[in-house]
């Protein structure tokens, strides 16, 4: 009988023990499934600001090839000799 309940103390010590160590490492899981969210956040973010940034380019060349257009537009021809 008493070899019965030293069996059942040791293995709901190692229960504990290994549950304990368990819970331990959902804790940090879920810190850096915190982490993790946060970060995807701040590139979905970054994403956006890359397109923006983008399109902004794009209308600062066209700009630019507008401008340079005006400019040979207005220079005097170049005289042939």
């Amino acid at each position: 009988m008493w070899i019965w309940i030293a069996v059942v103390v040791v293995a709901v010590i190692i229960l504990a023990v290994v549950g304990a160590r368990l819970f331990g490492r959902l804790g940090r899981l879920d810190r850096a499934a915190r982490r993790l969210q946060t970060r995807q956040t701040e590139a979905a973010r970054l994403q956006r600001s890359v397109a923006e940034m983008q399109e902004t380019l794009l209308e600062v060349q066209q700009r630019a090839e507008l401008a340079s257009e005006h400019v040979a537009a207005l220079s005097p021809a170049e005289k042939k000799g």
